[in-house]
């Protein structure tokens, strides 16, 4: 299919890759009306061993896995790997079977194309015979091999081993016993018109109703547990095991679009490979003081390190790193009402910032904030604000205590401007969305990346869903976070060349937080608040700003690939400093990395630059003011 749209773009690509990067100008600029495209679905294969290559393939997003004749994996590449180069310089059949392991868009250089720039280009062939081989084996150190623990990469949802076991609410309880006893499980789900409305548990069933002498032809609705706490397919077993542990349940149903996919339990998880991370989360749990939580959480160092050199991937490993995080915080919060008593009024306990997107690195501040329940007034009673001011600023000193140093910026539930009632909340919001200026758009950018974590969960629904209506229908206020989102330059230079700070504490460095990651977060942001998302984590806002049509596909998987380059370098920059006994940082030396390292930071430095364009042409802010 001839490619006739977004040339430059692909120019553009085409020139941070090799081996077309040292391609002459004139050169790159024809090249992107000669090639073609072509899609891959997940499992399908791309190149056949024994094929006759007719052509050089090139990934534009997605990425593909190299095998040999036995079915070991050979290499492995993503974004600017190329397909069939070796073979077709070569003059031989393929030699390897290569498959999408993701949906994988393509690029294609015919052969004789591919020809003509050898031709006048000679340094392509040498190109194909030595180095395309190392380039395929590391283009996406995310995809390494996964030699970690099945409770990291497990999905919830690959523990599901059967359909659902559901009866309606108006069964009896002998019945639903019967259908329990029959099918051999411990727990039946009861379901109305395709909605979850509860779940019977044999504990159900001992506590309830035997010890509690009534009648089994009583309905199943008049003993079942209402509301049951549910989980989604895509969560970790970790952050599963964790659920289940703080709340002292058996039995988690899984749902999707509002329906129940499948049950796990406790006995599912026991299955898993009892990895270090989830003996931690356990041990915080049960942690009986501060101190206790402290020198428990001390080991997660120790553990990131593992999983970095095991090759986990920066997504799963901030995974692991934030339910860490979240176990802390909120077994701190327990400990704090242990101490002072049940709270006055209702409350909700926020996360912010990192944490809320499950993307936490090494020793990140704390942020963090409180919502009361409108029944504490515009202005609280003495006492009920003593009780929170209380329990905020312990909840913080144990947290630094642990090793989460304090917000610079006071964006903690200790500031009395973020431990306010619901209603108070709900005027911040509006006051940030209707009056943009940059302290506002500050304030927005952290307190919108938010979950919740302790207390009331409607007060923290009621709270989303308000910014959530009034973010998407404020075109001034999207504008304005996207211009905030385009002032944050990459360190990059014109001429691609890596920028380093010249003088200083940080000199010959550049901050991969600051000029990368927190600039991908922003733009992820913008887009998703515009698309109406409910997601937080930036992979999460990514896929639902391109299934809005707010973000190209393309785009949309050069950042992602951007995000989890940057995001995997510094896990590994952080890991060898803990390694060599020094306190994690943001900060790399570009003449410590290698020269691939070197060649795809530019390239991810270079998508944030273009994603930034990007942003002024569809937030433009003179034309909203």
């Amino acid at each position: 299919m001839p490619l006739d749209v977004e040339l430059a773009e692909i120019r553009d690509f085409l020139a941070l890759h090799e081996p077309f990067c040292d391609l002459p100008a004139e050169e790159l600029a024809a090249l992107p009306a000669r090639l073609g495209v072509a899609y891959r679905r997940r499992g399908s294969v791309v190149l056949a061993a024994g094929a006759e290559v007719e052509e050089l393939l090139v990934v534009r997003s997605g990425a593909v896995d190299r095998r040999d004749a036995e079915g070991r994996l050979v290499e492995r590449g993503g974004a600017g790997t190329t397909v069939g180069g070796e073979a077709l310089v070569a003059g031989l059949l393929q030699g390897d079977e290569v498959t999408a392991i993701e949906d994988t868009l393509l690029l294609t250089v015919p052969a004789s194309v591919l020809a003509e720039l050898r031709a006048r280009h000679p340094a392509l062939t040498g190109w194909f015979v030595t180095h395309a081989g190392s380039v395929l084996r590391q283009a996406v150190s995310p995809l390494r091999d996964q030699s970690g623990s099945g409770a990291l990469r497990t999905r919830a949802g690959e523990l599901v081993s059967r359909t659902p076991v559901a009866v309606p609410p108006f069964a009896t309880v002998r019945e639903a016993a019967r259908v329990m006893d029959r099918e051999r499980i411990s727990s039946v789900l009861v379901i109305e018109d395709d909605r979850l409305v509860g779940i019977l548990t044999d504990r159900d069933l001992r506590s309830r109703v035997v010890a509690a002498g009534l009648d089994p032809e009583r309905a199943v609705a008049d003993i079942m547990t209402t509301h049951p706490v549910t989980g989604s397919p895509d969560e970790l077993a970790l952050e599963v095991l964790l659920e289940l542990v703080r709340r002292n349940i058996h039995h988690l149903p899984l749902v999707t679009d509002g329906r129940v996919v499948g049950m796990i339990t406790a006995t599912d998880l026991l299955r898993l490979e009892q990895a270090n991370p989830v003996h931690l989360v356990g041990e915080v749990v049960k942690a009986p003081d501060v101190a206790a939580v402290a020198a428990v959480a001390g080991r997660l160092d120790r553990v990131v390190t593992g999983l970095v050199r095991q090759g986990t991937s920066a997504h799963d490993t901030g995974r692991v790193v934030t339910a860490v995080g979240d176990a802390v915080e909120t077994r701190l919060l327990e400990l704090a009402e242990q101490a002072l008593g049940p709270p006055p009024v209702p409350y909700a306990w926020l996360t912010l910032g990192s944490r809320a997107r499950f993307e936490q690195a090494l020793r990140p501040d704390q942020d963090h904030a409180l919502v009361l329940h409108d029944d504490a007034g515009p202005e609280p009673d003495p006492e009920v604000a003593a009780y929170f001011r209380d329990l905020a600023e312990r909840v913080a000193a144990g947290l630094e205590t642990v090793g989460y140093p304090r917000c610079r910026g006071d964006k903690m539930a200790t500031n009395p401007q973020w431990q306010v009632t619901l209603a108070t909340w709900h005027r911040h919001v509006d006051r940030w969305i209707s009056s943009p200026s940059p302290e506002a758009v500050l304030d927005a950018s952290v307190f919108f990346d938010l979950r919740h974590l302790h207390g009331d969960a409607e007060l923290t629904t009621s709270l989303r869903e308000h910014q959530k209506r009034a973010a998407q229908a404020s075109g001034i206020f999207q504008a304005h976070l996207a211009s905030a989102a385009a002032r944050h330059h990459p360190p990059i230079g014109f001429f691609r060349n890596l920028v380093v700070d010249r003088s200083g504490e940080h000199r010959d460095t550049l901050d991969l937080k600051k000029g990368g990651l927190l600039v991908l977060v922003e733009i992820a942001r913008v887009h998703a608040l515009a698309a109406g998302s409910y997601e937080t984590s930036t992979l999460a806002r990514l896929e639902d700003a391109v299934a809005a049509g707010r973000v190209s596909a393309p785009l949309g998987a050069d950042l992602r690939d951007a995000w989890q380059f940057l995001a995997l370098l510094r896990l590994e920059h952080q890991a060898a400093r803990v390694a060599a006994g020094r306190p994690p940082d943001n900060r790399i030396a570009p003449a410590d990395l290698s020269s691939f390292e070197q060649r795809h930071l530019r390239a991810a430095f270079g998508v944030i630059r273009a994603a930034q364009g990007a942003l002024a042409l569809r937030y433009p802010l003179r034309a909203l003011s």
